[in-house]
């Protein structure tokens, strides 16, 4: 018995977790799969079972449609646009005579641990057509007429890339820059010693050594991109604004879910969402492990 007890403790203490997991994560989880194969309109109706159709549906949804390229869009900057250039930027915070380094890393992180709602909020006033910070101070000047950032469904996806690229490159390059510090500088300085230019020390050296920092930057941008939901949401509304031009996946399923109470139709939108997550993933992986090898 005694015996039986030693082995038995332990589990007592960690077993709240695995509760607290089971009912708050596990079981919500296992719960909306199930769902998502059943029709319910509403918290007190009776699901009906319709299997994959509500998946089908998707595929004829032209709102689902319309999120999904324009969250893909914005996925494409994050990884084409707010990558390179936190990489850009950890480069030159990580040169070894840069003064006030602490400053800077301190400054590009804030943006970081503001609120969504206040960025929100506050870019709302910066992409104003008529006094906006953007277009009274930047475009005007450059004698470039003002953009209607929020109103022109053309504009409104690259008014959200913009602040992403605000929001979200400090905070990457901080990343990068945990990288570019675990990198032995006497392996650079070798490669430059035997004739390397810096290019080339960077393309052979610096970029494959960075490859698990990247792979984690990539992956948390592309899963990033597909739960955006707050600043949007702010910018342009849960419609997402003209044309639905800033509507994303997470944005209609809340709408679906919440709004609309089709909880089958919103649990199939998420479990899409996931699986996209998945594969983008796994495809980014194979990539960089290809690159290393390369």
């Amino acid at each position: 018995m005694r015996s039986w007890r030693r082995k038995l403790i332990p589990y007592l203490f960690i077993s709240p977790f695995f509760i607290g997991y089971a009912i708050f994560f596990l079981f919500p989880v296992l719960w909306s799969l199930r769902l998502s194969f059943f029709q319910q309109n509403g918290l007190n109706a009776q699901p009906k079972y319709v299997g994959l159709d509500n998946y089908g549906q998707l595929l004829k949804d032209p709102l689902f449609i319309k999120s999904l390229s324009n969250t893909t869009t914005y996925a494409l900057g994050s990884i084409f646009i707010i990558v390179p250039l936190a990489l850009i930027l950890a480069l030159l915070l990580s040169r070894p005579r840069l003064q006030l380094r602490e400053f800077f890393r301190l400054f590009f992180f804030t943006p970081n641990i503001t609120s969504g709602v206040v960025v929100g909020i506050v870019f709302t006033l910066v992409f104003n057509e008529q006094y906006g910070l953007i277009n009274n101070f930047i475009l005007q000047p450059l004698g470039i007429a003002p953009i209607r950032w929020l109103r022109d469904p053309a504009w409104v996806i690259w008014a959200i890339i913009i602040l992403g690229i605000w929001r979200f490159t400090g905070l990457n390059a901080l990343y990068f820059m945990v990288g570019l510090q675990n990198i032995p500088p006497e392996i650079k300085e070798a490669a430059l010693v035997d004739g390397a230019n810096r290019w080339q020390a960077f393309r052979y050296i610096t970029l494959p050594l960075l490859r698990p920092v990247l792979a984690f930057v990539l992956s948390f941008a592309i899963i990033g991109s597909y739960n955006l939901f707050t600043e949007p949401f702010i910018l342009t509304g849960l419609d997402g604004g003209p044309r639905n031009s800033g509507l994303t996946m997470t944005m209609y399923l809340y709408s679906n879910g919440f709004r609309q109470i089709k909880l089958g139709y919103a649990s199939s939108i998420a479990y899409s969402v996931a699986i996209i997550i998945i594969v983008l993933t796994i495809l980014q992986l194979v990539v960089v492990r290809a690159f290393r090898q390369d």
